[in-house]
C-alpha cells in the first residue's frame, strides 16, 4: 500500500486543489483510492471523496482520540492501494504550542511519510533554507518529497529543480504550473462544495489528467510504500447488522444542504435506522419518515428555490410542530427560523424557529467549541465521566439568529464558541434540537445512537399511548 499525508508550508498554497487531482490520477490509474482529511471540514472532503471515487473521512484530534484516530485509519484504508491524507494550514500549525494537533503530529501517530507543497510563486533559491528548515524542524518526521505549486514556467521549475538538489536531499516529486482553470471556486466559506459545482466531475477530471502530467506519479507512489499502520490499541468497531425494525429518517442532502461526516451517516444505520434522503430545493413533500435530520450547508445561496418551495417547508413546519424527532445543524437551523436575510432581500423560511436570521461579513461563530448539557434538551443526558467537562464540536458561521426571546430553551451552555448567542446554543422546540455547532459521533459524543434511541423511545411511546375516547 502507498500511504502518504499531503501538507503545505502555509495555508492557502493550492494543497486542496493539488490533493484532489492527485486522487482523481491516483484512481485514473486504477488504484483504489482512500482520502481522508484532518480536521473538522466539510468541503474538502467532499471534493477529495469525488476524486477517489469513496467518502473521504476526517481524522480530527479536536473530537476524536488517538486511539480513535487510528482504529478509523485501519478500518477505511484496508481494501485501498493508496491512503492519502489532505492535512490543514501548514505541515506544524495548530493551536497548541508543542504541536499535538498539528499535521506533523497526525503523520509520526500515522506512520506516514509527508509530501510538502510549497506555493513557489516569487522563490527560486529561498526554497532550499525553507526545505532545509521543515526538514530539521522535526527530525521524526519524514519528508518523502515535494511538489512546488504555482509554478512560473519551465525556467522557473528548471531553477526551482537545480536548488532543492544541490542543497538537499528531498526528491522533487513535481511541479504544478499556475494555471486558473485549476482553480476550484471560493466563496465566504471557502471553497465552492462539488455538491453544488455544476461542473465538478469535468474540473475533477481536468485536475486529475493535469496532475498526473506535471508529477511523476511513479515516483510518488513509490515514496509512500514503505509505511504501515500501527494498529490500534482498541479494536476495530463491528460490523452492525441489518436492524429488524430500523427507525427512518428524512435526511435533507442536496446543493443546499450537504455537510454530513459519512462516518455519522453509518453510525445513524448502525444504530438502526434507515436514511431516506430528500431534496428540498425539488421535492415536494418529506419521505414516510420517523424523524428529520438537516445538516450544514450553504441556504442563503440558495434563497429563492427555498423560498418556492413552500409545499416542503409547510409539511416540515407540520412534521416538526406535530412532534417529529428532529435534529439540525447551521444551515439546517437557518433553514428552520423565520426568514434568512442577505444582500438586501429577506426570504421567508420553515418558520419554526421564532426568529430571523441575518448574514454578516465576519464570521459570528468560528473554529472549535466546547458544549455542556444543560439538561433541557429532547435527548436524555448522556453518561459521562465528568459531565462538568462537556464534550467536543465545532461551528462556522457567518450569520447570526436575531431575536431570540429570553425564555428560549437550549440544550447547550457554551463553554468554549459562540453558538446562538456566545452563552447558549441548541434550541429546542418541540422534540427538534436545532444547533449552529456541528457534532461528531465519537466515542466521547455518540449523539448518533442517541438520537436513533430517542427516536425510537418515541415511536414506543406513541404506540403504548391509549387512545383518547370523546366526552360523553
Amino acid at each position: 500500500m502507498t500511504r502518504l499525508l499531503i501538507s503545505a508550508a502555509h495555508k492557502s498554497s493550492g494543497k486542496t486543489t493539488l490533493a484532489t487531482g492527485l486522487c482523481a490520477a491516483l484512481a485514473a490509474r486504477g488504484l483504489r483510492v482512500q482520502a481522508f482529511k484532518k480536521g473538522p471540514d466539510y468541503i474538502d472532503p467532499l471534493w477529495l471523496g469525488s476524486a477517489a471515487g469513496r467518502p473521504c473521512i476526517n481524522l480530527d484530534f479536536h473530537t476524536q482520540d488517538h486511539d480513535e484516530i487510528l482504529d478509523m485509519a485501519v478500518r477505511y484504508e484496508q481494501h485501498a492501494d493508496v491512503s492519502l491524507v489532505e492535512g490543514n494550514k501548514g505541515l506544524y500549525d495548530g493551536v497548541d504550542l508543542e504541536g499535538a494537533n498539528s499535521n506533523a503530529a497526525l503523520a509520526r501517530l500515522l506512520n506516514m511519510p509527508v509530501v510538502l507543497v510549497v506555493d513557489s510563486r516569487g522563490m527560486t533559491r529561498g526554497v532550499a533554507p525553507l526545505l532545509l528548515g521543515y526538514q530539521a524542524f522535526d527530525r521524526e518526521i519524514r519528508i518523502a518529497g515535494v511538489i512546488f505549486n504555482r509554478v512560473g514556467g519551465a525556467r522557473h521549475e528548471s531553477k526551482l529543480r537545480a536548488v532543492t538538489e544541490h542543497y538537499t536531499d528531498i526528491p522533487v516529486l513535481g511541479a504544478v504550473h499556475e494555471n486558473s482553470g485549476l482553480q476550484i471556486i471560493e466563496r465566504h466559506l471557502g471553497l465552492v462544495p462539488s455538491n453544488e459545482h455544476e461542473s465538478a466531475e469535468a474540473q475533477i477530471r481536468l485536475l486529475g489528467e493535469t496532475i498526473a502530467s506535471q508529477v511523476d506519479m511513479e515516483r510518488l507512489i513509490t515514496v509512500g510504500a514503505d509505511s504501515s499502520l500501527p494498529r490500534p490499541a482498541l479494536p476495530a468497531a463491528a460490523v452492525a447488522s441489518e436492524p429488524t425494525n430500523p427507525v427512518r429518517i428524512a435526511v435533507a442532502r442536496d446543493a443546499a444542504f450537504g455537510f454530513y461526516y459519512h462516518t455519522d451517516l453509518e453510525a445513524l444505520e448502525a444504530a438502526g435506522a434507515r436514511l431516506l434522503f430528500f431534496d428540498t430545493l425539488r421535492d415536494t413533500r418529506l419521505p414516510e419518515a420517523d424523524a428529520l435530520f438537516i445538516g450544514g450547508g450553504f441556504p442563503e445561496t440558495h434563497l429563492q428555490a427555498l423560498e418556492a418551495n413552500g409545499t416542503l417547508r409547510d409539511a416540515i413546519r407540520q412534521a416538526i410542530e406535530g412532534g417529529m424527532p428532529a435534529y439540525a445543524e447551521c444551515g439546517g437551523l437557518m433553514y428552520l427560523s423565520r426568514s434568512i436575510g442577505w444582500k438586501d432581500r429577506r426570504h421567508a423560511m420553515v418558520g419554526v424557529i421564532p426568529g430571523d436570521v441575518m448574514m454578516h461579513e465576519r464570521p459570528q461563530g468560528r473554529g472549535y467549541v466546547r458544549l455542556k448539557e444543560s439538561g433541557r434538551g429532547p435527548w436524555p443526558l448522556a453518561a459521562q465521566e465528568d459531565p462538568h467537562a462537556g464534550f467536543p464540536a465545532h461551528e462556522f458561521h457567518y450569520s447570526a439568529l436575531e431575536p431570540m426571546a429570553a425564555d428560549t430553551v437550549y440544550a447547550y451552555d457554551v463553554m468554549r464558541g459562540h453558538g446562538v448567542d456566545g452563552c447558549h446554543d441548541g434550541i429546542v422546540i418541540h422534540k427538534l434540537l436545532a444547533s449552529y455547532s456541528h457534532l461528531r459521533h465519537t466515542r466521547r459524543n455518540p449523539w448518533a445512537s442517541r438520537f436513533v434511541s430517542f427516536i425510537r423511545d418515541q415511536l414506543e411511546s406513541r404506540s403504548t399511548t391509549p387512545a383518547r375516547t370523546a366526552a360523553p
